[in-house]
């Protein structure tokens, strides 16, 4: 059974995680959300579930205004080819639907098949936020204690300076 918003909370809690969480229509696209980025304090992000060619899972997240290329991210990671996960595999993985993909999805990931990729340019903002394993609310935290999270739910996330198209 999948975790609910109020276990993920209760988990930050325990961490000793500071959190707020924002209610508001689902958003299924970064673009959707853009009218209530204002209304929510840090920096809003993005989450790309992929796979490779080899069936290895992939869990990017990055700054929700930063093209990822990833072609480039496949060099930079030595990983086979990339492409984006289908909506089954999400369910089977993270329990989570299309729309709702959040690093804290990684609580229902309990055989650890999830690479973890941290972009550097969202960790260098203080706070950030995701959707609390469903699309119609963001839970706002610091980058540090995401960081934090991902490391007690036993995973070593790699954290790099995504390369965007073109640089």
């Amino acid at each position: 059974m999948p975790a609910t918003p109020e276990e993920l909370f209760a988990f930050f809690d325990r961490l000793g995680i500071e959190h707020s969480t924002v209610t508001h229509p689902p958003f299924f696209t970064v673009e959707e959300g853009r009218p209530w980025h204002d209304q929510i304090p840090g920096l809003h992000c993005k989450n790309l579930f992929i796979k490779d060619r080899k069936s290895g899972i992939w869990l990017v997240v990055m700054p929700a205004d930063k093209r990822a290329d990833l072609g480039r991210l496949e060099k930079t990671l030595g990983a086979p080819r990339f492409s984006f996960a289908k909506p089954d595999v999400l369910q089977e993985v993270l329990q989570l639907t299309p729309g709702s993909v959040t690093p804290f999805g990684l609580i229902n990931d309990t055989q650890h098949r999830v690479s973890v990729i941290l972009d550097q340019e969202m960790l260098d903002s203080e706070w950030v936020n995701f959707h609390p394993l469903h699309n119609a609310a963001s839970t706002t935290l610091r980058s540090a204690d995401l960081v934090r999270f991902v490391r007690a739910l036993g995973y070593e996330p790699l954290i790099v300076r995504l390369p965007e198209p073109g640089t």
